[in-house]
C-alpha cells in the first residue's frame, strides 16, 4: 500500500471512530494541497464545530464543516470523496470533475488515494459477495438435496433459499404432510457454522396423532452423518413400527440394526429413546416371511419388493393363501420379539400363530396329497409283487431240486 493509500485509510478510520463515540460533526481544512488525519476533526455538537473553523481561519487555514451519519456520507459530501453504489458493496459513481471541484485540481495526491483506496475496497467487496454466492449456491444445493432425500420433497426450496440469503445465525422451515388419514407437522431446523458461513440441517421436529393414541406426541429426528430417518419412517416409528437402518457409530464404522421408540423410556429432552437390535441379535426377517403361507413370497422380485417395505417400517399389504383361496391381510417387522405382526383386512391383529399355523396346515394338506399319491402308487404294485414273489420261489424249489 503506498503512502497515499495508508493516509486514506488513517483519515476512514478516523471517521468510524468519531461514528463509535458519537461524534457526527467534521471539520476538515480545504485549503491545503495535501490533507492527512491531523486535518480533519471531530464533533459531537454541530455548534462546536462550526466555531471551531471560525476559531481557526488563517491565511493558510480555511476550514469546512460537514455533519455525517456514516463513512459514505462523508465521501458524499467532502469535494475529493466519489459517491458510493447503490448497492451493499461500496461501488464509485461515474466521475463528474464538473460536480466535483477538487478533481480539476490536478494531481491532488490525497484525492487520487482517496479515489484509489475505495476502487481497491469496492473490487474487495464485489470479489467476497462474489466468493460468497457461490458458497451460497453450494450450500444451497448440498441443503436441498438433504431435505429432499430426508422425504420433504422439493417443496422448500424456494424458502431454504431464501432463508439462506439472509445470513441469520439460525432459521426454521415448517412443513405439513398427509400419510393415509393422519396429519403430520414437521419443523426443520438449520443453523450457520461458528466458523464458516455454511449452514447445517441439525434436526427436525415431528408432531402427530398416532392412529393407536388418543393425545398428540411429538418426537425430534437428528440429522447424522449416516443414513437420515426420513419423514415416513418417523411417522412410522411414531406409531411403534421398526424400521431398518444403515446406521454409523462414534468410530464412522457402518453397521446394519433394526431401530424402534421405546414408548416406555425418554431423555433429557422429553424425546423417546431408541431401541436397536442390531445384526447379532438375530432377526431374519426372510426366515421369518417364509413361515407364512403369503403369495408375494413366490416371486422374487415381489419379495424383495416386500422386505424393502417392511425396512421402512411400513405396515404392507400382502396376499396369505388359506385353504386355496386367496385373503388380503397386512404385516409389519417385530424384530424385538423376532416375528411379524398380522393384521387383517379391518387392520384387527391377528395372532401370529394362526399364520403359521395356515401355512403349517397348507403344508400338511400338501402332504397327505402326496402321502396319498404315493400310497395309491403302492396300491397299484402291488397286484403284481405276489405273482413276481411266487414265481422266485418257484424258481428257487426247481433249483433246490434238482
Amino acid at each position: 500500500m503506498t503512502d497515499d493509500h495508508a493516509i486514506a485509510d488513517e483519515v476512514l478510520d478516523l471517521v468510524n471512530i468519531a461514528l463509535s463515540k458519537g461524534e457526527h460533526w467534521m471539520a476538515y481544512n480545504r485549503s491545503l494541497y495535501f490533507i492527512d488525519k491531523t486535518d480533519v476533526y471531530f464533533f459531537s455538537d454541530g455548534g462546536d464545530a462550526e466555531q471551531f473553523a471560525r476559531d481557526n481561519i488563517s491565511d493558510r487555514d480555511s476550514f469546512h464543516v460537514l455533519h455525517f451519519n456514516g463513512v459514505e456520507d462523508v465521501l458524499k459530501q467532502v469535494p475529493y470523496g466519489k459517491a458510493l453504489a447503490e448497492t451493499e458493496q461500496y461501488q464509485l459513481n461515474q466521475r463528474d470533475v464538473d460536480a466535483n471541484p477538487l478533481f480539476n485540481r490536478e494531481g491532488n495526491a490525497f484525492t487520487d488515494a482517496l479515489i484509489d483506496h475505495i476502487e481497491e475496497q469496492q473490487q474487495t467487496n464485489i470479489l467476497s459477495l462474489s466468493n460468497q454466492k457461490i458458497m451460497n449456491q453450494k450450500n444451497f444445493d448440498y441443503l436441498k438435496d438433504q431435505v429432499k432425500f430426508t422425504g420433504f420433497g422439493e417443496g422448500l426450496e424456494n424458502e431454504l433459499k431464501g432463508k439462506i440469503e439472509k445470513q441469520s445465525p439460525d432459521f426454521q422451515i415448517a412443513h405439513k404432510a398427509k400419510f393415509g388419514n393422519d396429519d403430520v407437522s414437521a419443523v426443520l431446523h438449520f443453523k450457520k457454522s461458528t466458523e464458516t458461513d455454511m449452514y447445517f440441517f441439525n434436526r427436525y421436529d415431528v408432531s402427530l396423532k398416532p392412529e393407536q393414541s388418543k393425545e398428540d406426541m411429538s418426537q425430534t429426528f437428528y440429522i447424522n452423518k449416516g443414513s437420515n430417518i426420513t419423514l415416513k419412517e418417523a411417522y412410522n416409528l411414531m406409531n411403534g413400527r421398526a424400521v431398518n437402518k444403515e446406521l454409523t457409530n462414534r468410530e464412522d464404522q457402518v453397521y446394519n440394526a433394526w431401530v424402534q421408540l421405546d414408548f416406555k423410556e425418554t431423555d433429557a429432552h422429553a424425546n423417546y429413546k431408541m431401541k436397536q437390535f442390531h445384526e447379532n441379535y438375530g432377526y431374519d426377517i426372510h426366515a421369518v416371511l417364509d413361515k407364512h403361507p403369503i403369495k408375494e413370497l413366490s416371486n422374487e422380485q415381489d419379495r424383495t419388493r416386500l422386505v424393502e417395505s417392511l425396512q421402512k417400517g411400513n405396515r404392507q399389504s400382502v396376499t396369505f393363501i388359506k385353504d386355496g383361496n386367496e385373503q388380503k391381510q397386512f404385516i409389519e417387522a417385530n424384530p424385538q420379539f423376532k416375528t411379524i405382526n398380522i393384521y387383517d383386512s379391518n387392520m384387527q391383529r391377528i395372532s401370529n400363530k394362526q399364520g403359521q399355523d395356515e401355512k403349517q396346515g397348507n403344508s400338511e394338506r400338501q402332504s397327505s396329497k402326496q402321502n396319498a399319491k404315493e400310497k395309491q402308487s403302492g396300491a397299484d404294485d402291488s397286484d403284481g409283487a405276489p405273482k413276481a414273489s411266487n414265481k422266485r420261489r418257484e424258481r428257487q424249489k426247481n433249483s433246490i431240486g434238482g
